[in-house]
C-alpha cells in the first residue's frame, strides 16, 4: 500500500485552513506532478475526491502502463475545519478569551486533538473515518492469493491517521516511530497482510470496522521525495527570493497540515 499526499495547492500556500475547500494546484506542483511516477504497476488506486488529491491521483494513474480501477472517495478527504475553512491558521492567540469569542473576531487557532471548529471534525473523527477507509479499500483486498499494489492519494493529517490506524491493527507494530510531517507529493509504502484467515471478506456483507482483523504491518518508507529531487533547486531559489515567507508559523503550519498536529 502506498499513501501519497497531494501536490502543493494555492491554499498552502496561502496558509489558510483548508480541508474541504477545494484548491487547485500551484504551478510549482503542476511541473511537480510530472515527476510522481513509479516503477510500481498498481492493482488500484483510491483518492479523495477533492481537487488537489484527486489531480495527484490522476497523475499517478496517467503514470501507468496499464489502467487500474481508479476510485474517488469523501472518505479520503482531509480533516474538514467547519466555519475555520479559509481563515488564516493561527498559533498565538489573545490570552483569556473564549474560543467563542475568537472565532467572531476571524481567529482560529490550532485546537486540541478531540476539539473542532463547529460544523467540523475533531482529529478523533479524522481516525474514525480513516479506520472505515481501511475497512473499504485496504482490508478486502488482503484476501487475494497473490500481491497486490494500492495507491492512495489523500492529505497530510488524514494520511498520519490513515498510517496510525494501520499500525494499531498490529499488535507487534512499533509506536514510538512518527510516521507523519508528510511533504507535499511525498510517499509512504506499507507492507501489509494478515494474521489470520479473513473469512469472505468480499462477500456481500460489509467489513464491520469495529472488528477489523489483527495485520502485520511493516512499514517500508516514509515521506519519500526522491521524485522532486529535480525540483529542489528550485525550491531553494524560492526560498533566496522570499525569506519573508520562511517563518516560524509558516514552518508550524507545514507540519500540522503533513500530519503533525501540534495540539
Amino acid at each position: 500500500m502506498l499513501t501519497i499526499r497531494h501536490g502543493q495547492s494555492l491554499d498552502n500556500v496561502k496558509w489558510v485552513w483548508a480541508g474541504w475547500k477545494d484548491s487547485p494546484l500551484s504551478e510549482l506542483a503542476e511541473l511537480g506532478q510530472a515527476f510522481l511516477k513509479s516503477n510500481t504497476n498498481f492493482d488500484f488506486i483510491y483518492t479523495s475526491d477533492l481537487l488537489r488529491a484527486y489531480a495527484t491521483g490522476q497523475a499517478v494513474l496517467d503514470a501507468q502502463t496499464r489502467t487500474p480501477p481508479f476510485t474517488s472517495s469523501q472518505k479520503l478527504r482531509e480533516q474538514h475545519f467547519g466555519i475555520a475553512e479559509g481563515h488564516p491558521w493561527v498559533i498565538e492567540t489573545p490570552p483569556n478569551q473564549p474560543l467563542e469569542e475568537l472565532y467572531k473576531q476571524g481567529i482560529f487557532p490550532v485546537l486540541p486533538r478531540d476539539a473542532k471548529f463547529p460544523d467540523g471534525e475533531s482529529l478523533e473523527d479524522v481516525a474514525r473515518r480513516a479506520e472505515e477507509a481501511l475497512a473499504e479499500f485496504v482490508v478486502p483486498h488482503l484476501a487475494a492469493d497473490h500481491d497486490l499494489h494500492i495507491a492512495i492519494t489523500s492529505h497530510g493529517l488524514f494520511i498520519s491517521e490513515l498510517i496510525a490506524a494501520l499500525l494499531r491493527l498490529d499488535p507487534d507494530s512499533r509506536r514510538d516511530i512518527s510516521y507523519a510531517g508528510l511533504l507535499n507529493t511525498a510517499w509512504t509504502r506499507a507492507v501489509v497482510s494478515v494474521k489470520v484467515h479473513l473469512v469472505d471478506p468480499l462477500g456481500t456483507a460489509p467489513i464491520d470496522v469495529d472488528h477489523l482483523p489483527p495485520l502485520t504491518v511493516n512499514i517500508k518508507d516514509v515521506n519519500n521525495v526522491d521524485h522532486l529531487i529535480s525540483l529542489e533547486v528550485e525550491r531553494i531559489l524560492y526560498e533566496l527570493a522570499a525569506p519573508e515567507t520562511i517563518d516560524e508559523e509558516k514552518s508550524s503550519a507545514r507540519e500540522f497540515f503533513g500530519g503533525k498536529a501540534m495540539a
